[in-house]
C-alpha cells in the first residue's frame, strides 16, 4: 500500500491559491466600465504581472495609504515605489510602465490637434508629468503657426526665476526652431497653483521680449495639485 505523504492532492485546473480572485478581477475588468475596479483593486491588477502568484491586495493598499491616491502611485519614481513593502524591481517596471503609456497617449493627443483648440487635452497631459512632482519642473510648449507643439521643452529642474529660466533665451529659442507662440508651463509642489509674484513677472518679461521678435505668449500655465491656474485667464498676461 502506498504511503501518506501529507498533503492535498492538486487537481487538474485548481491553480494557485488566489487564482480564482485573479480570475474575477479579470472577469469584472473586461466586462465593466471605467469604474468596474477600486483604485487598490486596479493596482492589484497591475502587480499581477510581477507577481505570479500570491496575494497582491496588501501591497496595492499599503501604496495607495503611502502615496495618497493611485494617481500619485503611476506618477511616482521607482525608487520611491520600492520603499514601499511587497514592492520589488517587477512590481516597479509594472506600474511605471502604465505611467509612461498613459503619458505618451497623453503626449499624442497634444501633439495632434492645435494645442489651443485642445485644451483640456493640454491639461491632462500636464497633469500627468507634472502634478505630482515634489520639486519645480518648467517647460516651455513652443508651437507653430497653427498652434501645432512643434517642441515640448524642459526648461529647468527649479524655481521659475532668471536664474533658471532666461527670458531672451526663450525666445532665441523659439526664433531658431521656427516656433511663432509659446506656453510657460511649471507646477507648484506645495499643491496650490497660485501664482506668486515671481511667477507673473518672469511671463511678463519673456511675453516683452517676444513682442520684439512677433513671439506670442499665449499663457503661464501652472500646475498643482490635481487644479490649475491659466495666467492668461486670470488677466495676469
Amino acid at each position: 500500500m502506498p504511503q501518506e505523504t501529507g498533503r492535498k492532492p492538486i487537481h487538474p485546473g485548481s491553480g494557485h491559491p488566489g487564482s480564482g480572485h485573479r480570475a474575477r478581477l479579470r472577469e469584472r475588468l473586461l466586462a465593466g466600465g471605467p469604474d468596474a475596479l477600486a483604485d487598490y483593486e486596479l493596482l492589484e491588477f497591475l502587480l499581477f504581472a510581477a507577481a505570479r502568484q500570491g496575494d497582491t491586495k496588501p501591497t496595492a493598499k499599503a501604496l495607495i495609504a503611502h502615496f495618497g491616491s493611485i494617481s500619485a502611485v503611476l506618477s511616482a519614481e521607482p525608487a520611491a515605489l520600492k520603499q514601499v513593502k511587497g514592492v520589488g524591481d517587477a512590481g516597479a517596471a509594472a506600474l511605471r510602465s502604465v505611467s509612461l503609456a498613459a503619458r505618451r497617449m497623453a503626449r499624442g493627443r497634444v501633439q495632434n490637434a492645435p494645442v489651443l483648440g485642445s485644451w483640456q487635452a493640454l491639461l491632462d497631459y500636464l497633469a500627468l508629468d507634472m502634478a505630482h512632482l515634489n520639486h519645480e519642473r518648467v517647460r516651455v510648449l513652443f508651437l507653430n503657426s497653427q498652434n501645432r507643439l512643434v517642441l515640448d521643452h524642459l526648461a529647468s529642474e527649479g524655481s521659475i526665476d532668471q536664474a533658471a529660466i532666461h527670458p531672451r533665451e526663450v525666445i532665441r529659442k523659439a526664433f531658431d526652431i521656427g516656433a511663432t507662440a509659446l506656453i510657460l508651463v511649471h507646477n507648484h509642489p506645495s499643491g496650490s497653483p497660485e501664482p506668486s509674484r515671481a511667477d507673473i513677472d518672469i511671463t511678463n518679461r519673456i511675453a516683452e521680449a517676444g513682442r520684439h521678435l512677433d513671439i506670442t505668449v499665449h499663457d503661464h500655465v501652472i500646475v498643482g495639485g490635481d487644479s490649475h491656474v491659466s495666467l492668461r485667464a486670470k488677466g495676469l498676461i
